[in-house]
């Protein structure tokens, strides 16, 4: 069936518009899942096509009526065929956007996405002050490397310093560094947490940490098992990595009267099991555009009372 469909698809479809609402249809046959990056079938087709087409989104609107080679509509179709397949549309590309930042992407990594990357484009106000004031910055499970580069870059002066316990996650990290020409400013450590971090304290603690829950996990759309599963899973309650990242991360956080160290973490939708799990923790939830319980916040000084797992 699916063959006779393409087959007549290449007879019949001719211009980039075609081929974007026979992607956005044939997309809601399959009921693929979209939260990669695009919120719908239309604009995950459009996104295909041009990409496949060698051509930018900007370009879309006066490219609509443009009639595509045999070869081109091919390499369309393919693509919209393997995305049908519940494929995520960033493992086609092998790229992802994190607001005006582009990643190199494979299936050796999670894909980059992350709340934390919206705080970071507001340079943490009012959190830091001074944005040029941070000295050292700390990403646990960097994964892509895309909340390292993007702290790279919104603070200028400071050296980061990049963890994952995926050799395969750094290897694309690694990549997108050198794209970026970071690497004299982000080092790149395979270790489990903190297990192999260098000495010293920073300014703030970064991480985005597998936080999905078992229950959840066995309900993840195909999309999302195309990702490595560590990247993903957080145990029973999703706070596995949580537990530990809360109980050792003040002993690498700045203290002091006039400076103190920042932990920020996102959990997802696990506010309920987190304050569950630790009752007395001070923190404090931070606005994203997915609401107010997503990531967290927490000084230096009120880390004090958590208690190793």
């Amino acid at each position: 069936m699916a063959r006779t469909i393409y087959r007549q698809a290449i007879e019949r479809l001719q211009t980039v518009r075609d081929a974007v609402r026979f992607g956005a249809s044939r997309f809601a046959k399959a009921e693929l899942a979209f939260g990669h990056g695009n919120a719908n079938g239309w604009d995950e087709a459009a996104y295909l096509v041009m990409h496949t087409l060698g051509l930018g989104m900007t370009e879309l609107e006066p490219s609509l009526d443009a009639r595509l080679t045999e070869t081109e509509m091919r390499a369309v179709l393919d693509v919209i065929h393997r995305r049908c397949a519940h494929v995520p549309a960033a493992y086609l590309t092998r790229e992802a956007w994190l607001g005006p930042y582009r990643f190199y992407i494979d299936e050796r990594a999670l894909i980059p996405r992350s709340f934390i990357a919206e705080l970071l484009l507001d340079g943490m106000s009012p959190w830091i002050a001074e944005p040029g004031s941070v000295r050292r910055v700390l990403d646990l499970c960097t994964g892509s490397g895309c909340l390292a580069i993007i702290a790279a870059d919104i603070f200028p002066n400071a050296q980061i310093d990049a963890v994952d316990i995926s050799s395969d996650a750094l290897a694309v990290a690694r990549a997108n560094v050198a794209q970026y020409n970071l690497s004299h400013r982000i080092s790149l450590f395979e270790s489990d947490l903190f297990g192999a971090v260098p000495d010293g304290r920073y300014d703030l603690i970064l991480s985005n940490p597998p936080y999905v829950n078992a229950a959840s996990m066995a309900l993840l759309p195909k999309e999302y098992r195309h990702e490595p599963s560590l990247a993903l899973a957080g145990g029973r309650d999703g706070l596995d990595l949580v537990r530990r990242i809360l109980a050792d991360a003040g002993a690498h956080l700045t203290r002091g009267s006039r400076r103190r160290g920042l932990l920020i973490v996102e959990i997802g939708h696990e506010r309920a099991h987190l304050e569950a799990a630790f009752p007395a923790l001070d923190c404090t939830w931070l606005s994203t555009s997915a609401g107010d319980d997503m990531v967290f916040l927490v000084e230096a000084n009120q880390l004090q009372t958590v208690n190793k797992p």
